[in-house]
């Protein structure tokens, strides 16, 4: 059996993205970070707890995304675990990053940046919830309900 890698998170940005190029290929690297809180009970409260990640991602879609991947926007990510290794000082180190195949950009700005934000306020707010009812329905003809309605479902 093969092993498996996969890593899926959901979280905010804890800084701007930073894009740079390989010197030899000149390929797109976007490296970033992530916080990803999770709850758990601690005595009677529930306490928030932040993990934060280090990403990594190749190629043209953190090229194409660097201009909106801002600090606090909420990013899903899914990749792969990978773990650098190195010498510094005579000492071995490592750390663990996720290396991203896939960024997904979720939720809109945050209230603090949208206030902030001239091009945001002028922006017209986007429709939320249910679409408003038909104040008066008896308007609508094409809505009646059928006359012969039978109650035999053949399920």
């Amino acid at each position: 059996m093969a092993d498996i890698n996969r890593v899926v998170l959901v979280g905010r940005l804890t800084k701007d993205a930073e894009l740079k190029y390989t010197s030899n290929t000149n390929m797109p690297v976007s490296r970033l970070a992530i916080a990803v809180n999770a709850r758990r009970k601690q005595g009677d409260q529930w306490v928030d707890e932040a993990h934060f990640f280090d990403v990594t991602l190749f190629g043209k879609q953190g090229e194409a995304l660097n201009n909106y991947l801002t600090k606090g926007k909420q990013v899903g990510i899914e990749g792969q675990l990978r773990q650098d290794r190195w010498e510094q000082d005579g000492q071995q180190r490592s750390r663990v990053t996720i290396l991203a195949d896939n960024i997904m950009l979720l939720g809109g700005t945050n209230d603090s940046e949208r206030a902030s934000s001239p091009s945001q306020s002028s922006r017209p707010n986007p429709p939320t919830g249910r679409p408003k009812a038909n104040p008066s329905p008896s308007t609508n003809t094409n809505m009646a309900p059928p006359v012969d309605f039978e109650d035999d479902i053949p399920f």
